[in-house]
């Protein structure tokens, strides 16, 4: 069953680059005590998600810091390689952390996933954002369709908190 709000986010670890090379980082490390802004995208620079989804987050950063918001964080079923380029050709370094979720575990265990083998993009994770508290989900905006950016944008998200 997916999650929804009220639950908890399930224990799972990422991959991220940072100065000393690729490490794990846990969703106790990212949302443990935090109010996070979490959004998760099909494919780093596939198209909506590199030109609609990503910049409305990026351009929002600082009103979801003002509503208290401690961090912003993206995921995709992507390798951190592809998640770090992908945030220094964005931009977002500094204001967004890219979170690899390369074998798709975390979109599993949220089942959040889609099927995206008849475009040669095999298992993925569904478009989706949400604000998780202390690693419990208290909005969640699931897009009915992964070519859209709309009931998952960033605009959606900040009128909710």
């Amino acid at each position: 069953m997916a999650i929804k709000v009220g639950d908890r986010l399930p224990a799972s670890t990422f991959r991220v680059i940072t100065a000393d090379g690729p490490k794990p980082l846990t969703t106790d490390e990212v949302f443990k005590g935090k109010k996070v802004v979490l959004f998760a995208v099909p494919g780093a620079f596939t198209p909506t998600c590199h030109k609609n989804h990503l910049p409305g987050f990026l351009t929002n950063a600082d009103a979801f810091k003002a509503k208290g918001v401690d961090a912003i964080v993206v995921t995709a079923v992507n390798d951190q390689f592809v998640m770090n380029a992908w945030k220094g050709a964005s931009g977002a370094e500094g204001k967004i952390e890219f979170l690899a979720d390369g074998n798709g575990d975390f979109a599993k265990a949220l089942d959040l996933t889609i099927d995206a083998s008849g475009n040669g993009l095999g298992l993925r994770s569904k478009r989706y954002a949400m604000l998780v508290e202390d690693g419990v989900v208290k909005v969640l905006n699931v897009e009915d369709v992964p070519s859209k950016a709309e009931a998952s944008s960033a605009d959606s998200l900040l009128k909710q908190i």
